[in-house]
């Protein structure tokens, strides 16, 4: 068993647990992350690098990999510690209010405050009810999301949902795939409204295809993969469309795992926080980013980044309860190091 001490415990290295450094850092507080993936960026690195972001502020478009890359270079002064490929199994609080952290591969971590940035927990796609749908899982035409964009190219794709992936993809695949269509079943979508705004004058250039109140309902092909869909559009016969790749995009159920056994108050898979701080009903732990819910909750990374300042400055105040703390403006006092 590995032993470390640091001042804060990040669980989940995300891009909103990689700022949560950054901030913590700006106040000279160590952080150790930890993350069940093997690599740093949570889902960012996991699901979809090659994906076009748009709202991160200063950047008109950056690629999820891209920006986690950076993020990583933003900490570097702060000379964080990390344990990846290891889950979190169990949170000790110690006689001194401190905590231990222990790890699937028996990491200990023992901190004075716990920040959980798990994202979503752990999870998994949310598939539609096709039947044979997994006959083309693996490699044969079905995919739940998009790691590289270069394998769609001069291919026939449909993508379902009406999500922010299922928009953002749209867009960046509109240059890429032969044929692209786009199949909704509303007539609105979830996603940003910029994005559908630009899936819709696609659509109309005729660089893509957008089948609202529509629904893949069937999948056809053979041993060697998917050959076309099934599409049931409201007041019309259902048709078969010739593809190459069929991608639904409906998001990923969360599932929780340990964490819910921690004695944290929790409501619909996420865990409930004070706006305040983001601290949790459990004194010196944190949740920030999607792990988390709250009357107005917005799941987004420009979100989570916010609840990451405030969260260091209580952190900071929970730590160091006898030092007045005093906001240092980084125009003026530049980056600290530890």
């Amino acid at each position: 068993m590995s032993t470390i001490t640091t001042d804060i415990c990040i669980v989940g290295a995300g891009p909103v647990g990689l700022f949560a450094v950054f901030e913590a850092g700006l106040l000279k507080m160590k952080c150790h992350v930890i993350d069940a993936l093997p690599q740093v960026g949570g889902q960012l690195s996991e699901i979809y690098p090659k994906k076009p972001i748009y709202d991160i502020p200063g950047f008109p478009m950056v690629l999820a990999g891209d920006l986690v890359q950076n993020l990583m270079e933003q900490i570097k002064p702060f000379h964080p510690t990390f344990t990846l490929g290891e889950r979190v199994e169990e949170l000790q609080k110690q006689e001194d209010g401190s905590f231990k952290v222990i790890t699937s591969g028996q990491t200990e971590v023992n901190c004075k405050v716990v920040v959980i940035a798990g994202g979503l927990g752990s999870f998994e796609p949310r598939k539609p009810a096709i039947e044979n749908l997994e006959n083309f899982e693996g490699g044969k035409g079905v995919a739940y999301m998009i790691l590289d964009p270069e394998h769609y190219r001069d291919k026939r794709v449909v993508l379902a949902g009406g999500g922010d992936s299922a928009l953002d993809w749209a867009i960046f695949l509109a240059d890429v795939a032969k044929e692209l269509t786009l199949v909704h079943r509303g007539t609105t979508f979830r996603g940003a409204p910029e994005s559908a705004a630009k899936v819709t004058s696609l659509s109309e250039e005729g660089h893509m295809k957008l089948l609202l109140k529509s629904n893949v309902t069937e999948v056809h092909g053979s041993e060697d993969g998917l050959e076309s869909v099934t599409i049931l559009s409201d007041g019309a016969e259902p048709y078969k469309l010739e593809v190459d790749a069929f991608i639904p995009l409906f998001g990923l159920v969360p599932k929780l795992g340990p964490l819910e056994n921690w004695g944290l108050e929790l409501e619909k898979s996420a865990i409930v926080v004070n706006t305040f701080d983001y601290s949790t009903n459990v004194p010196g732990v944190y949740a920030i980013g999607d792990i988390n819910t709250y009357p107005g909750k917005l799941k987004l990374i420009l979100c989570g980044f916010h609840e990451a300042a405030l969260m260091a400055q209580s952190a900071y105040s929970f730590i160091y309860p006898d030092k007045k703390f005093v906001l240092k403006y980084t125009t003026v006092n530049g980056v600290p190091t530890i």
